[in-house]
């Protein structure tokens, strides 16, 4: 296993296709299944779901790490916290 700069989630979750605000919904119960400190990568639409769902779920007390444009999609790293 190599070690690189970039980043691995605990689990993944594809929401392409999937609708505001059902995509940051969708993305908030899953990370309140996983244990605190988890990262989730999460695929999102170009558009509304990559402009609101971040900011969405700053709001919720979640700490957003990285965000990277894959062409048709972007993949979202979203870390749950380690408190509350």
């Amino acid at each position: 296993m190599s070690v690189s700069s970039s980043l691995t989630g605990d689990a993944q979750l594809d929401l392409r296709g999937t609708p505001c605000p059902i995509n940051f919904v969708r993305t908030k119960l899953f990370l309140e299944k996983m244990q605190p400190g988890s990262l989730l990568e999460v695929w999102l639409d170009p558009g509304e779901p990559i402009e609101q769902v971040p900011d969405s779920l700053t709001m919720a007390g979640y700490q957003v790490e990285k965000i990277t444009d894959c062409s048709d999609y972007f993949s979202l790293f979203v870390r749950r916290p380690t408190t509350a």
